[in-house]
């Protein structure tokens, strides 16, 4: 049986989404269905992904669940600290002024910007010949 108690946040950035559930626990954390270092490659990026927990001093207050589709493994670690942080502020509203000076709360909006016609890539031109 699921417990009652369960907290949901949606993270994004660049091209990944992570959908975040909070439940209260000991503090286990599960990547689609693997540990943070099964799934991530470097531990840098495990440490930028609980920022939000560590903050507020929850890290063994709560099981997290995250299921992370899309983009490369920066782009999901940044995602899941964004449903990591709006998850807490569903589960107490007084974290919230913490998390938004530690800017964890704001979407990061930048994504890459698309390829034009006659351009090698965003803006690069072809190379400029006089003669």
């Amino acid at each position: 049986m699921r417990n009652e108690v369960e907290y949901k946040g949606l993270g994004r950035r660049k091209s990944s989404v992570a959908k975040v559930l909070l439940i209260p626990g000991t503090g286990k954390i599960l990547i689609n269905g693997k540990t943070p270092a099964q799934y991530f490659p470097n531990r840098l990026v495990i440490q930028d992904m609980l920022q939000p927990l560590e903050l507020t001093e929850n890290t063994k207050n709560f099981d997290v669940h995250v299921k992370v589709l899309g983009g490369g493994f920066k782009g999901q670690a940044g995602a899941i600290r964004l449903g990591i942080a709006r998850a807490l502020v569903v589960s107490n509203k007084e974290l919230k002024t913490a998390l938004k000076k530690a800017k964890l709360v704001t979407r990061d909006s930048r994504v890459k910007e698309r390829k034009k016609y006659g351009k090698y890539g965003a803006r690069r031109s072809p190379q400029f010949t006089k003669r």
